[in-house]
């Protein structure tokens, strides 16, 4: 008997639901983000595999997927429809002999003992196809970086295995950017150090790339090079990492008056959310895309875990305050991490041991 971890991602989730309700639109180029609307500022949250022949992928503005594909059906997201085909297919799961630990709408892990994996993938695809009529790939893997990153390989709709003995094989060449959990500001970071593939960040020294990572990103960062992760599932329910809200603008925001007013209205949005979770939130931040489309998060954790609106909104102006203001702006948003989540299976720090992030996306 091995360990073995399977990484079940639903193809195309978000379109795939709308597809199942909207037979017409089959086969068609499908998009959904935001209000659907494709002259709207929101951007692209799941497009059909029809609609990514046109080069649509998540996270592009609608108005630049309507000029690529401007025969494809934009439709608005229906977030309690999706969370109840995601209830599906997890009950599905659940019914195998495994322990599934849910991390979002459309995946899961499953940890499972035995000597056939592919066949349990195969029994898993027939079963989540037969239940609800969705397709899903299957990832096989030791751990859970593994089974995740041959995921990219199984879908549309298949199955693929990576584990030690072809990792470096398959990603040893690649740039360390293709790894979940590597950003391109992490791999940026990376290059300055001379460290531009997989198999270079595994042969990093760990001391080395935490003195310019930090002392705990660092040897995680490297341990993502060997492909690291996790065995041991977590078959507690899911439960989200944290909460946020956020706007786009039809029009830039260039008054920074209005501005602390969004972001007093957002937090307020937010705390609504942390008030129905009922959980302590130990970090809130806050996001700003400027015009054109440069996006940088400001976040800083809180004394002490509360749940408190006036604590929370006090936070989220204080971090406004880090932000340039000599910019338009079309996009805010305000997020509230939970306390007790912790991540990676503790190769991660915990939020509190976390400094302050910046990220920005071109």
């Amino acid at each position: 008997m091995t360990r073995w971890v399977l990484h079940v991602d639903l193809d195309q989730f978000l379109a795939a639901v709308e597809q199942l309700r909207r037979p017409e639109l089959r086969g068609r180029p499908v998009v959904v983000g935001g209000n659907g609307d494709p002259s709207s500022r929101t951007v692209v949250a799941t497009a059909s595999y029809e609609a990514r022949e046109f080069g649509i992928h998540s996270g592009m503005p609608m108005r630049l997927a309507a000029r690529r594909c401007p025969d494809a059906v934009f439709l608005p997201a229906d977030n309690p429809t999706y969370e109840a085909a995601s209830e599906e297919v997890m009950a599905v799961l659940r019914e195998f002999d495994v322990v599934v630990e849910v991390i979002g709408w459309d995946e899961a892990f499953l940890q499972w003992d035995g000597t056939d994996p592919e066949a349990l993938a195969d029994e898993v695809r027939a079963a989540v196809r037969a239940r609800t009529h969705l397709s899903c790939a299957v990832g096989i893997g030791d751990n859970t970086l593994r089974a995740k990153m041959a995921t990219g390989f199984a879908k549309p709709g298949g199955v693929h295995r990576i584990t030690a003995h072809n990792w470096f094989a398959t990603f040893g060449d690649s740039p360390t950017g293709v790894l979940h959990g590597i950003g391109t500001k992490t791999e940026r970071k990376l290059a300055e150090l001379g460290i531009h593939t997989v198999t270079q960040l595994a042969e990093a020294s760990p001391t080395a790339v935490g003195e310019r990572l930090g002392p705990r990103m660092g040897p995680y960062y490297v341990s993502l090079g060997r492909g690291m992760g996790r065995t041991e599932m977590e078959g507690a329910a899911y439960v989200p990492r944290s909460r946020s809200r956020e706007t786009t603008y039809d029009q830039d925001i260039d008054d920074w008056t209005r501005v602390l007013a969004e972001i007093s209205a957002l937090s307020v949005r937010v705390s609504a959310d942390v008030a129905d979770e009922g959980r302590d939130v130990a970090r809130v931040g806050v996001k700003v895309r400027y015009a054109p489309f440069l996006t940088t998060t400001r976040s800083r954790t809180l004394d002490s875990p509360t749940r408190d609106p006036a604590v929370l909104e006090a936070a989220a102006l204080e971090v406004a305050g880090w932000f340039r203001r000599d910019r338009p702006i079309r996009l805010l948003g305000v997020k509230a991490e939970f306390a007790e989540v912790s991540v990676g299976g503790g190769t991660l720090p915990t939020i509190s041991e976390r400094g302050t992030r910046s990220e920005e996306t071109p």
